[in-house]
């Protein structure tokens, strides 16, 4: 009988340990006494939140991309290869930093900047390098893929 109560024992505490790892249960905050206060003041900065993706428009396209180098995702809201290529470009951009700029077009509000540069299937990504085209991918592109293109035009830029 001793047995038995020892699983069940080692089960509820196993329990217990899951629902307190559960992403649903809130983180609870402390509040900070003045020494904790103090201590935080003294940690060094924390790192620059992640780059985000740029959504141009017709005002905004061609400044954004008349120096250095961008990343534009031409892309829809309907179309579903796009909502896969979204992720990635987020992924490229945390990758990328400053370095580049990365940035998307909405080819149904924009159709005219995607006409200029024959967008005829979506997702197409270009890598432009002071205004000019460097690189273009139709379709769903790997992170990677898009990273090398962008590392390539910034060597080619200095």
């Amino acid at each position: 009988m001793r047995y038995l109560t020892t699983i069940h024992v080692a089960v509820l505490c196993g329990a217990v340990f899951l629902v307190g790892c559960s992403e649903e249960t809130p983180p609870t905050e402390e509040p900070q006494s003045s020494q904790n206060q103090e201590s935080s003041e003294n940690r060094p900065p924390s790192p620059s939140p992640p780059a985000e993706v740029v959504a141009l428009n017709e005002a905004t396209f061609d400044a954004q991309l008349e120096q250095g180098v961008a990343l534009v995702d031409f892309w829809a809201a309907w179309c579903g290869p796009c909502k896969i290529q979204g992720p990635i470009v987020e992924q490229v951009a945390e990758q990328i930093g400053a370095a580049a700029k990365v940035a998307k077009l909405d080819v149904d509000a924009f159709p005219q900047i995607a006409r200029r540069y024959n967008i005829s299937s979506i997702p197409t990504l270009i890598v432009f390098k002071d205004g000019k085209v460097v690189q273009q991918f139709v379709g769903v592109t790997q992170a990677e893929t898009l990273v090398s293109a962008i590392q390539a035009a910034l060597k080619a830029q200095g």
